[in-house]
């Protein structure tokens, strides 16, 4: 029933989209067939992967796929494979670019093998062991325990190595499945577009370059490690033994996610804190809360103001490690304690040392690399763009955290493809996984607070509280606030601070809401389930504009 001259078309054009169809068909039944060996599946991602896009890359940056083939080995090659190389090369991938990682055989980096995942396991663990342990709660539930709750040490510590072990192989695969050249040693620049394997000798090129070497663990002067009784965080995920007094020296995110497991676990603890308080990068209020929340009920103590001048190691169950403190202003001797291990949660420090920066006349600040906005790497702080070469993750300092590298690292790929892009890092969100949770995005009340003032703007503030929500009740969860932070006139928020039960992930709603500009009387209109601790925010928000939450 088609119009005459229409069906005239499609009749004289049959004989050619037959032929068309047929070629199309074979070529599809030889993909499918090759795909059955590992080889072939990655063949036919390959071909999938090297397929031209539509315009992924500006004409100003780049020339054809084939084009950069004849000058150099891969379009866009990446020093350091944790979460911040990862994402990059995926996403590089994603953009149809030829892409190689060196991976300095330490796929997944820090977060994944020394770091965020494994902790995580400890903590789920021995979060386990604690509220078995809390006969009081279980008790308010109607739940009674008989006999000793127990733990096997040695199953806690597989627990958290083969989590790490796991992601680590899915990791990998994926960039194996996606086409990207994984090769194992460590790559050292050699200059403008060339990179070194440190294993082989060989020197690869590349278009564009981006640096995510990571960081390491920071050892003050005078401590020696030996990684038994003396331990970074590196060797506390193993779980050697728990020791029955530990000193963690430092109280930011690390050392407060292991007093958690520590003392879940039968420890006592003291916090070892160079500055006149405890977690001196949170939110002052929100801090005072976790003092009362996650200190006080618990076997720690803390010595404020000092630092641990010298310590020594010693041998499990026979000998002590030792350690001298001495105050942060005068410098005199104070205290000398002995314990049954130390460990040394004072930050970390990038992994640039080796890098071959200085194959570019790059100078760092503490082993930092200086980046625009866009990530690109500067000669010095004030020094100029070198083309062509980016630096990711926490070897530029920006911001320490895993998914702030994965950020930087897309972001990088987007500005290589001609794309400006700039991560907004004050809606990036962070959290310490501590029972309960804290987290936060955005200003802190007292950054606020400067920020309103050197701008000429009213800073308001809005909680919500836990004690009040239903879903945390019926969980005996009930102690903990949320924080909402934001500007009077323009009514966009500047800062969130949770603590109380899952508030990592209470927070994403609130780091979107950054991200995009939505405002407090907007977030006050959105519906939020019920029952749920996500009412909590609720409550926050509709305070901020005078309403009142259910």
């Amino acid at each position: 029933k088609l119009a005459q001259g229409r069906y005239s078309f499609y009749r004289s054009g049959s004989r050619m989209r037959f032929i068309l169809f047929v070629a199309a068909a074979a070529l599809i039944l030889f993909d499918i067939s090759s795909a059955f060996s590992p080889a072939g599946r990655r063949g036919a991602l390959q071909r999938i992967f090297d397929t031209p896009r539509a315009s992924p890359i500006s004409s100003s940056s780049f020339s054809t796929s084939s084009a950069l083939a004849a000058t150099y080995d891969f379009d866009v090659a990446i020093i350091g494979c944790g979460v911040g190389g990862h994402g990059a090369a995926l996403h590089a991938r994603g953009q149809g670019l030829k892409t190689c990682v060196f991976s300095g055989r330490d796929v997944g980096g820090t977060c994944v093998n020394r770091g965020c995942v494994p902790s995580k396991a400890l903590l789920a663990a021995s979060g386990r062991v604690r509220d078995m342990k809390d006969e009081s709660h279980l008790g308010a539930l109607g739940i009674k325990l008989e006999g000793e709750v127990t733990f096997d040490r040695q199953g806690v510590a597989d627990h958290a190595k083969n989590l790490a072990n796991t992601v680590k192989g899915n990791l990998e695969n994926s960039l194996i499945g996606l086409g990207v050249d994984v090769i194992e040693g460590k790559g050292v620049l050699q200059g403008a577009h060339k990179i070194k394997d440190d294993a082989t000798g060989k020197v690869y090129t590349a278009k564009d370059i981006i640096l995510a070497p990571g960081s390491v663990p920071f050892v003050p002067p005078g401590v020696t490690v030996d990684e038994k009784t003396v331990y970074t965080s590196d060797g506390a995920l193993n779980l050697d033994f728990v020791p029955e007094w530990v000193a963690i020296i430092g109280s930011g995110y690390i050392g407060l996610e292991f007093s958690d497991v520590y003392t879940a676990l039968g420890s006592e603890v003291t916090f070892i804190e160079a500055l006149p308080m405890l977690m001196p990068t949170f939110d002052r209020e929100i801090a005072k809360q976790a003092e009362r929340m996650l200190i006080r009920p618990r076997p720690i103590d803390y010595r404020l103001g000092v630092f641990a001048s010298e310590v020594t190691p010693g041998v499990p169950g026979e000998k002590p490690a030792t350690i001298k403190m001495i105050d942060a202003k005068t410098k005199e001797h104070v205290e000398t304690i002995e314990v049954d291990a130390v460990m040394v949660a004072t930050g970390r420090v990038p992994n640039t040392k080796d890098c071959g920066l200085e194959s570019l006349n790059i100078e760092t600040n503490r082993g930092f690399v200086a980046v625009d906005e866009k990530m690109r790497v500067k000669t010095s702080a004030d020094g100029e763009v070198i083309p062509n070469l980016y630096c990711i993750g926490d070897a530029n300092g920006v911001m320490m955290l895993a998914h702030a590298a994965s950020a930087q690292g897309i972001s990088a790929v987007e500005n290589i493809c001609g794309r400006e892009h700039v991560v907004n890092h004050e809606a990036v969100p962070a959290a310490c996984f501590t029972h309960p949770e804290i987290a936060m995005v955005g200003l802190t009340e007292e950054q606020a607070v400067e920020r309103a003032e050197a701008e000429g703007w009213e800073l308001g503030k809005s909680q919500g509280n836990f004690r009040a929500n239903s879903k945390a009740l019926a969980e005996g969860e009930g102690a903990g606030i949320a924080k909402v932070l934001f500007n009077k006139s323009t009514e966009k928020v500047v800062g969130v601070h949770i603590i109380g039960i899952h508030a990592a992930d209470l927070i994403q709603e609130c780091s979107n809401a950054v991200a995009a500009g939505t405002t407090v009387r907007e977030l006050s209109m959105m519906v939020h389930t019920h029952p749920t601790l996500c009412e909590v925010l609720d409550e926050a928000f509709k305070g901020a504009v005078g309403m009142s939450a259910h």
